[in-house]
């Protein structure tokens, strides 16, 4: 059976969801439609709620009134949630297709998660809600939303319900190994993603990359006059080919746990999901949004960044998809990131009969190592000897050795004065040749005092009854860079869970529905003011 995808329903939003496959359209192909249960070899999962009180659940709070900037967006929530134009599911939409771009709606593949329909029908008016007082946020500012009517309840509800299938998109996607460098599995995984955003309603364009795909996809927005929302993920992951077989995809006392899971399996799934709420709602999100999913992120990006660089460019906001910290909290600032090279020449000789002649690059490699950690001393730097490699027999003076080195770094000076250290290395024994290559590099993002985004996002989550704040990470992503740059970025917004790139890698099932449903509160409300002089 081909993995399943997130369906938008046509039944109204108090109806069970089902599951549709999406990859094959063999539901499509026979005029038949999947309900109910959904059955992955011997094991048959239904349609699940998520009724367990969630760790980031405080109390409903009343909703909060004003933007940011002081303008009260009543009004404008109110139109979306009332007479938003229904998703595209089919037909053609109008305008050229890019080469490589396919429009939502075209070809067999039929939309998201639950029943398909010939004609999806946007979901009825919610009902209005009193008009609240304003709330102010944490930090004592008007919270940038307002009396939403009904929607937060809508969201809580439908994210509940689609919990279920978003868990086994997720453990589906896990199950198809995508390794940083394997061309042809991250290909196939590329398509069975774009096909499911594309049944949610977006455009999906295969940017082809040395060592596999990226996908850059796109949804309209209800105003697109406004400066769009860039979201940045990948698809592959640490885990070598073959991994499957001694760790499968497994579900135990509320985790699902899998090689790529929580880094970013997870992370694809919810979105995907939380797109397919709003296309139950009958909503698009509120400006375009735009969705680059890099094949080399776990390798530094070093094609896939100049995709996340063309995207950038008149981006109102920019959010990731990495998993937020253990405990729920999105990720506010970055450190710097660096992959060198070290390869060391040195010369081969008989080890017993010739051994003066030769000159050891392992040994050279190996005082390198020595003279490289005490380089590596500012504060907030770290270095990880990754990978170590050289030499060929034990009877033999190696000639060659290499080794791959991680670098963090809490400051751009610490992050230049180190790669400036490195780039003087020199031998230290006759007739050895030392060089350094940099891989891959990442700026550091650092923590800013102000951060608009991160209170709205928290107000959000307020209105849907969430406790949520966020902090610094010491990894790095795609997200270092709009970061650097002084842009809202907010990264973090992948499924609940730890141990990423190790054996206890898992999400927590109980925090898909309210990641669903924060997600999608983000893609439907407007942004307030995020920068001076800026609509977003």
């Amino acid at each position: 059976m081909s993995p399943q995808a997130i369906r938008p329903s046509s039944t109204p939003p108090a109806s069970k969801v089902a599951v549709a496959s999406v990859a094959t359209a063999a539901a499509t192909t026979h005029g038949t439609t999947a309900h109910g249960a959904v059955t992955h070899g011997a094991v048959t999962h239904g349609t699940t709620t998520v009724t367990a009180p969630s760790a980031l659940t405080a109390p409903a709070v009343a909703p909060a009134a004003t933007a940011a900037g002081g303008t009260t967006v009543v009004a404008a929530v109110t139109t979306a949630v009332t007479t938003a134009e229904p998703t595209r599911t089919t037909g053609t939409a109008p305008g050229p297709v890019a080469p490589g771009t396919t429009r939502p709606g075209t070809g067999t593949t039929r939309s998201a998660l639950a029943p398909a329909a010939p004609t999806p029908a946007a979901a009825p008016p919610l009902a209005a809600a009193p008009r609240t007082p304003a709330v102010p946020d944490s930090e004592g500012q008007p919270g940038p939303t307002a009396a939403l009517p009904g929607l937060p309840q809508a969201l809580t509800s439908r994210a509940r319900t689609l919990a279920g299938a978003v868990r086994r998109r997720c453990a589906d996607l896990a199950r198809i190994e995508s390794p940083s460098g394997d061309a042809t599995r991250l290909d196939a995984l590329a398509e069975e993603l774009a096909d499911g955003f594309r049944a949610t309603g977006a455009t999906a364009h295969r940017e082809p990359g040395p060592a596999g795909d990226h996908l850059v996809l796109q949804w309209d927005g209800r105003d697109e006059s406004l400066p769009h929302l860039l979201v940045v993920g990948h698809h592959d992951t640490v885990w070598p080919a073959g991994t499957l077989a001694d760790w499968p995809v497994t579900e135990q006392d509320g985790a699902l746990s899998g090689p790529g899971v929580v880094d970013m399996k997870g992370g694809l799934a919810v979105l995907e999901g939380a797109f397919a709420l709003l296309a139950d709602l009958g909503q698009r999100p509120h400006r375009t949004v735009r969705l680059v999913v890099v094949s080399d992120e776990e390798v530094g990006s070093p094609d896939g960044r100049r995709l996340v660089e063309r995207q950038l460019r008149g981006a109102g906001a920019v959010v990731g998809l990495e998993p937020p910290h253990p405990d729920g909290r999105l990720k506010t600032a970055r450190r710097g990131s660096t992959r060198v090279r070290l390869t060391v020449t040195g010369r081969e000789a008989h080890a017993g009969n010739d051994a003066a002649d030769g000159v050891s690059a392992v040994d050279e490699l190996v005082d390198q190592l020595v003279a490289v950690r005490g380089l590596v001393s500012l504060p907030g730097t770290e270095l990880n000897a990754g990978r170590i490699s050289g030499g060929s027999r034990a009877n033999v003076v190696a000639g060659r050795a290499e080794a791959e080195l991680g670098l963090r770094f809490a400051t751009t000076e610490a992050q230049r004065r180190t790669l400036d250290n490195l780039a003087r290395l020199t031998a230290l024994r006759p007739g050895a040749r030392v060089r350094t290559e940099v891989l891959s590099s990442r700026p550091a993002w650092p923590e800013r005092s102000a951060n608009p985004l991160l209170r709205h996002v928290r107000s959000l989550a307020a209105v849907l009854g969430q406790q949520l704040d966020g902090g610094p990470a010491g990894g790095a992503g795609d997200t270092n860079l709009p970061g650097s740059r002084g842009l809202p970025t907010l990264d973090g917004f992948g499924a609940v869970g730890a141990g990423a790139h190790a054996r206890h890698e898992h999400i927590r099932i109980d925090q898909l529905a309210p990641r669903i449903a924060l997600l999608a509160a983000l893609l439907a409300v407007p942004l307030p003011r995020l920068r001076d002089r800026s609509e977003g």
